[in-house]
C-alpha cells in the first residue's frame, strides 16, 4: 500500500530552538498512529507542519501526493487541542458551518453521534462543559470522510466514562484508505486502538514501529515503554 504521509528530512527552528530536527517518516493508509512524547518534544510543531499551519525550514512534506496546501486541507480533518468555535454558536450552527465548509461532511452521522453522547444540538457552546465541547469538536472532525485525521489530545478533557465510546467512535469512523494520528498524554487509554507508535524526543524520532512488535520486543506495554523512555 502506498504511503499516505511522507516527511523527508524536515526541520523547523524557532530562533535558536530546533523544534523538528531532520525528521523522516513514511506512514501508510489504514492505520491508527500514536504520536507520543513529553512537552517540548515537537509533537505540536509536527502537527502544524503537516496541516500547513507552519512552513518547514528544510525538507519536504507530502500527503497523498500533495504538498501542504488547499489540496491537503480538503483531505485532512484536524482536531486542535484548543477550541476554535465561537462560544455563542449553537451546536446545530457548528454542524451547519462544517456542512457548508466541507464537501465530505456527513451531517446525519454527526447528529447521530451527538445523540449517542446526549448532546443537544440546540444548546449553545458557551453553556457546555469543557468535556462536552471537546466531544462536539471531535464528532465534527470524525464526521468528515477525510484521508488523514489528526487528533491533538482528543480525550484530554473528557470524563473516563465517555472515553471508551469516543475511542470506538474514532475506530468506527475512518476507512482503510485513511489514517488517524493521535497525539496524547493518556497513552494507557488509547493504547488498545493503536496500530503504530512514534516516540518523539527533542524533535527527532526516539523510537517507532508497529505497536504489537514493540510490545513483544520490549516485553511491556506502550505506556510502560514511554515511562521508561522518558523517565527523568
Amino acid at each position: 500500500m502506498a504511503d499516505l504521509l511522507q516527511l523527508h528530512h524536515v526541520s523547523k527552528n524557532f530562533q535558536k530552538h530546533k523544534a523538528i530536527d531532520d525528521l523522516t517518516i513514511s506512514l501508510p493508509a489504514g492505520q491508527i498512529i500514536g504520536l507520543i512524547g513529553p512537552n517540548g518534544s515537537g509533537k505540536t510543531t509536527l502537527i502544524k507542519l503537516i496541516n500547513g499551519l507552519l512552513k518547514a525550514d528544510i525538507g519536504e512534506i507530502v500527503i497523498d501526493g500533495f504538498r501542504p496546501s488547499v489540496d491537503t486541507k480538503k483531505i485532512i480533518s484536524y482536531l486542535p487541542d484548543t477550541s476554535y468555535l465561537q462560544e455563542n454558536m449553537k451546536v446545530k450552527d457548528a454542524l451547519t458551518f462544517f456542512e457548508d465548509f466541507y464537501a465530505d461532511f456527513d451531517r446525519n452521522k454527526a447528529e447521530q453521534l451527538m445523540a449517542d453522547l446526549g448532546l443537544a444540538i440546540d444548546d449553545r457552546l458557551k453553556n457546555l462543559s469543557k468535556g462536552n465541547k471537546e466531544k462536539v469538536q471531535l464528532i465534527l472532525v470524525m464526521s468528515r470522510k477525510a484521508k488523514l485525521y489528526i487528533l491533538d489530545e482528543p480525550i484530554g478533557g473528557v470524563d473516563p466514562a465517555a472515553r471508551d465510546y469516543i475511542l470506538k467512535t474514532i475506530i468506527n469512523n475512518y476507512c482503510e484508505e485513511a489514517s488517524v494520528i493521535i497525539s496524547t498524554h493518556l497513552i494507557a487509554d488509547v493504547e488498545p486502538i493503536l496500530d503504530h507508535v512514534i516516540f518523539l524526543k527533542n524533535g527527532q524520532i526516539a523510537l517507532q514501529g508497529n505497536a504489537d512488535d514493540l510490545r513483544e520486543e520490549y516485553g511491556q506495554s506502550i505506556d510502560s515503554l514511554f515511562r521508561d523512555k522518558y523517565k527523568a
